[in-house]
């Protein structure tokens, strides 16, 4: 689970197909012009234009075999489900169906480690690359984030006294379509009496809501530290003792995330031409007061669990790969799929051109070209998660039968 806490998604109406851009978009966009009114915000629409590896800006120079550990472990999720499970968003099958990828996925997996012309073959020969568009606009927003490093104890004392929790037994959640064939989404909330409520807000919890539940998995030693640790969803703790243990998302609150990095800026406390995670970090550590309060304005509210082994563990459900990994928006691109990423390295115009695999999701991500991109652990993982705000564009991987049968023309 990744969120961008400089940036807040505006979730859309999704809309999937293949195709050119259809005609009333650009109109609507026209006649908005000529009145003089508010630009139309249209729906999202993802469409997928094929073109050519030789196309693909930088696909020639990417270091490929870096790619094929994560997209095995994605291949290895994916074909142990049925042959006919369809691949994409809302049963459509954008991707095609488990047994399309089952060729393509057992090449992935039988090539030698470190070998990037066996990797480039085996991709263009199972693959077929499609640029990504939103109703046409070929250029979307990717930021970054991290995996959030912090000093905790398996008991609290003067100097570890902010609670992590555990999952709540009393935190439940519902799919809506399971009620009405015409609703969708699902919600989080807890039994009050014989009522579904809302879950406790962040602010309820800090006030001591669920402190009789003994749900603390440790304590830590920085609240601000905590915090940055909802955010990115994920962790790695020292221990007193000097060893590290790895946390993991497993529930949240329900509660829409509030990015209180937009509420630094726009009220002075952060400057804009310092507007880093390692700035609006130190203010929070340098006001204590304050930052209670600002922190707070985040209802949202992550619960954790202990992960044993490689990770931080992705919305896929496998560990991610720093520099390999993406969170997209699973309402237009299938988890596990390939995507060509094309943008600039953060804070710079230097080209960052390099396939990775959507493996994440975050509930700041949002829409068919929306992006964040796992740099991995420590401080120079965050100072570049944290300058990371880049216009890009994507080029989609699918199965070749998928391709050859959907017998697109652009």
């Amino acid at each position: 689970m990744s969120a961008g806490w400089l940036r807040a998604g505006v979730p859309r109406m999704p809309f999937v197909k293949f195709g050119l851009v259809a005609v009333f978009a650009t109109t609507a966009l026209l006649l908005a012009a000529c009145e003089k009114k508010p630009p139309v915000e249209l729906p999202d629409q993802l469409l997928l234009i094929p073109t050519t590896f030789e196309a693909v800006p930088g696909w020639s120079v990417d270091t490929l075999s870096e790619v094929v550990p994560a997209l095995t472990r994605s291949c290895a999720l994916l074909l142990g489900q049925p042959d006919t499970r369809p691949v994409g968003p809302g049963g459509g099958g954008l991707a095609g169906t488990v047994a399309d990828w089952r060729p393509a996925c057992a090449a992935v997996g039988s090539l030698p480690a470190g070998d990037d012309a066996a990797a480039r073959a085996a991709l263009e020969s199972w693959f077929a690359p499609f640029k990504a568009t939103n109703g046409g606009r070929d250029s979307g927003l990717f930021t970054g984030y991290y995996e959030a490093e912090l000093r905790g104890a398996l008991a609290p004392d003067g100097t570890y006294r902010a609670p992590v929790y555990g999952k709540p037994p009393g935190l439940v959640s519902a799919r809506l379509s399971a009620f009405r064939a015409d609703l969708s989404g699902q919600i989080f909330g807890r039994v009050d009496g014989d009522s579904l409520v809302p879950y406790f807000t962040r602010e309820e919890i800090d006030g001591g809501a669920i402190d009789d539940q003994n749900l603390e998995l440790l304590w830590a030693d920085d609240p601000v530290d905590v915090f940055f640790l909802h955010v990115q969803g994920s962790g790695q703790v020292t221990l007193p003792d000097g060893s590290v243990r790895r946390i993991g998302f497993a529930a949240s609150n329900g509660h829409t995330f509030y990015p209180i990095g937009r509420a630094l800026l726009d009220e002075g406390k952060v400057s804009r031409d310092n507007a880093s995670m390692q700035a609006m970090r130190a203010w929070l550590r340098a006001h204590p007061q304050e930052a209670g309060e600002i922190m707070r304005r985040n209802a949202r509210y992550i619960f954790f669990r202990w992960i044993d082994g490689d990770g931080p563990i992705g919305s896929q459900g496998v560990a991610l790969t720093p520099g390999r990994s993406l969170a997209v928006d699973p309402a237009f691109l299938p988890l596990g799929v390939p995507v060509f990423l094309d943008t600039t390295w953060p804070g710079s115009e230097r080209p960052l051109r390099r396939l990775l695999v959507a493996q994440d999701t975050g509930s700041a991500i949002k829409g068919p070209l929306r992006g964040d991109f796992f740099w991995g652990a420590g401080e120079e993982a965050l100072a570049e998660a944290g300058r990371m705000k880049q216009k890009g564009m994507v080029y989609i991987l699918l199965p070749k039968p998928v391709a050859e049968r959907r017998k697109i023309t652009s």
